[in-house]
């Protein structure tokens, strides 16, 4: 159960502290206020209470399964989300953002989604061991140690991208930001298969052997670029579209800002 619980708990923790930590970096590089990280921990915290206060009520939904199709909501929100501040990213080439600029709202958007989803997850978990005699011992343990190694690694990566040049720190940071946007919209069509509102045949490949999804290695990768071992052909292509469509936002950003530079010069 210890062990259990770390890996559930981790899995959950750190692709949120993952995406947090990415976009702290660039608040910095862009001088930033970042008080949208206050206000997205809090509205995001809040909505993981109230999402899992209401499960049950959330999961009878759409004939059983609302609880995979408001997941896969989340997880495709802040595909959009991320979408939007990786071109608001791009636009700036470095320089310092606008007072009034978009981003920070659309990043908020974006962190409040992923820990509604993800916090949720962790709150029903813990939530169904709370009343057992050795929880402290096993499952409290367990997930704290998964929390702590999760923010522990979104810690380092903060400081890793604070410690190479704002541009390549950036260049980084967008790729990043792009393939977690397309693992969370390849988790979020498989919650639709779960849902049994798309059907699939037989997985396209079966990478357990080679990198187990329940290791260290394996969650980091899920985190990181949303790593599933035997992912069907329509996962396989949602998260080749939907990197397609992120790249093609960075350009669109880059485009704007050469023509904004042409006007002034």
């Amino acid at each position: 159960m210890l062990i259990n619980s770390v890996v559930i708990v981790l899995r959950e923790v750190l692709e949120a502290a993952l995406m947090v930590s990415v976009l702290l970096a660039v608040s910095r590089i862009l001088q930033l206020d970042t008080r949208w990280l206050r206000i997205a921990l809090v509205a995001g915290l809040g909505g993981a209470a109230i999402y899992g206060h209401f499960l049950d009520t959330v999961s009878e939904l759409f004939e059983g399964v609302g609880q995979e199709l408001f997941n896969a909501l989340l997880q495709f929100s802040v595909l959009g989300f991320l979408t939007i501040a990786v071109f608001l990213i791009a636009r700036q080439r470095g320089q310092r953002c606008e007072r009034h600029s978009f981003l920070p709202i659309v990043m908020a958007l974006a962190v409040a989604s992923a820990i509604t989803r993800e916090g949720a997850e962790v709150l029903i978990y813990v939530s169904g061991f709370w009343h057992m005699n050795d929880f402290l011992s096993s499952v409290g343990v367990g997930s704290f140690a998964g929390a702590a190694i999760g923010c522990s690694v979104g810690v380092l990566f903060y400081y890793l991208l604070l410690a190479v040049s704002p541009a390549r720190a950036l260049l980084t940071s967008v790729v990043l930001l792009g393939l977690a946007a397309s693992g969370m919209s390849a988790q979020a069509m498989g919650l639709l298969i779960q849902a049994d509102w798309v059907s699939v045949a037989a997985p396209m490949w079966d990478s357990s052997g080679f990198i187990a999804e329940d290791s260290l290695t394996g969650q980091l990768l899920y985190a990181l670029i949303g790593y599933e071992a035997s992912p069907s052909a329509i996962e396989v292509a949602t998260y080749a579209a939907s990197i397609a469509v992120v790249a093609l936002s960075a350009v669109l950003g880059r485009t704007v800002f050469a023509r904004k530079v042409s006007d002034v010069s």
